[in-house]
């Protein structure tokens, strides 16, 4: 029996115009877009409709599984607190990005990480989720561990990205010492004495297994067909040595020079939806804002806080000349489900997932009123 329901009266934001009509849903599917007023079912009050939101790397489920030092929540329980956040926030595919490679204050151990996918799987197979859940590697490839947490995801059809990272001290994302000083020495309660210690031992490991295990992830990730992300690249020496290792996405570059030699090399260039709605990163690295009015962002993730993601989407078009709300949307939906290889979905044309988001917005702010995922009402 063919499912069909016509959402009327609805300003659909399309991949290069808004349009003001109705949009024809049938069996999970985008079935037509018509602009003349046609039949009414469900009016929309003139609400836009945007695609579902595609999100790459989002760090929220760990904070759900474990909400304090030495608290562990119920896996699954996690997940679903988590699943709930994102539908609700617009976002109807996430990547969920999972550490591998634990450095000694880690609170939690690879051992959790592997419960955490398979309460994500499990739930997939049960069908309790609301969005679509794929895993995002985060690899953290200073870490001494990292190759052997890697392999815990041996065969897992489920991972669609990994990106290669390195938090050490003095390079990429903590250039500055003061700023690192600020991130963890607060934040572990160190004297000036250990705190010297912790960074050498940071800089050391470093040293000895960032490009060992750069190498042996990029190569199985290639091999496997996983989209590769290289996270933090502040000079064009970074990037150079991420197109040799066949990465696909820039995470986060720090600087305009990383983010300009990604685009010119034809990455997709990722920032931050807070670093947009705060106008500057929290690292003190280069604004997203920056990078997007010259021309140099392409892809929105909502990192540390979901609903950041369709918020910054409605901001961005308002604070950035030459950037329409339809290429704004594009950055949470399009260009994030292209980069891993997702084309049926993230754009509202006849033949893809009917997986939208009914949106008013009051007082700038975005208000998430209806999701859909495969024409499936979700939140």
């Amino acid at each position: 029996m063919t499912a069909e329901t016509v959402l009327t009266n609805a300003r659909i934001v399309l991949a290069d115009e808004i349009v003001e009509g109705s949009l024809v849903l049938r069996d999970g599917f985008i079935a037509g877009i018509d602009a003349g007023t046609g039949r009414t079912d469900e009016d929309m009050g003139g609400d836009y409709i945007i695609p579902g939101l595609v999100e790459l790397h989002t760090d929220h489920l760990e904070g759900h599984y474990a909400p304090r030092p030495k608290v562990r929540w119920n896996p699954i329980a996690a997940v679903l607190a988590h699943d709930a956040q994102v539908a609700t926030a617009g976002i109807t595919t996430v990547l969920d990005a999972l550490r591998v490679g634990m450095d000694e204050d880690a609170d939690l151990t690879s051992d959790d990480i592997r419960k955490l996918a398979d309460a994500i799987e499990d739930s997939v197979a049960q069908d309790r989720l609301r969005a679509d859940h794929f895993l995002h590697l985060r690899c953290e490839v200073s870490a001494p561990d990292c190759l052997q947490a890697f392999a815990n995801f041996d065969g897992d059809e489920r991972v669609k990205l990994a990106s290669l990272m390195d938090h050490a001290p003095g390079q990429r994302q903590f250039v500055n010492l003061e700023t690192y000083a600020y991130y963890y020495q607060r934040k572990l309660k160190l004297t000036d004495r250990d705190f010297k210690l912790f960074c050498d031992k940071r800089m050391s490991e470093s040293a000895k297994n960032s490009g060992p295990n750069r190498v042996a992830i990029s190569a199985a990730c290639n091999e496997r067909g996983i989209v590769l992300a290289s996270h933090d690249d502040a000079t064009s020496g970074h990037v150079d040595e991420a197109i040799e290792q066949g990465v696909r996405v820039a995470e986060f570059p720090t600087t305009q020079e990383a983010a300009k030699a990604s685009k010119e090399a034809g990455l997709g260039v990722l920032m931050g939806a807070p670093n947009v709605m705060r106008g500057a990163s929290h690292s003190g690295n280069v604004s997203a804002r920056t990078l997007a009015a010259d021309g140099l962002l392409d892809i929105l993730s909502s990192d540390y806080i979901p609903f950041s993601l369709i918020q910054s989407a409605f901001f961005l078009g308002d604070v950035v000349e030459g950037i329409s709300l339809p290429q704004a949307v594009a950055m949470v939906s399009k260009n994030p489900a292209e980069a891993i290889g997702l084309g049926d979905r993230g754009v509202i044309e006849p033949g893809r997932r009917a997986d939208l988001v009914r949106v008013r917005v009051d007082d700038h702010v975005p208000v998430v009123r209806t999701v859909w995922r495969q024409g499936r009402r979700v939140a």
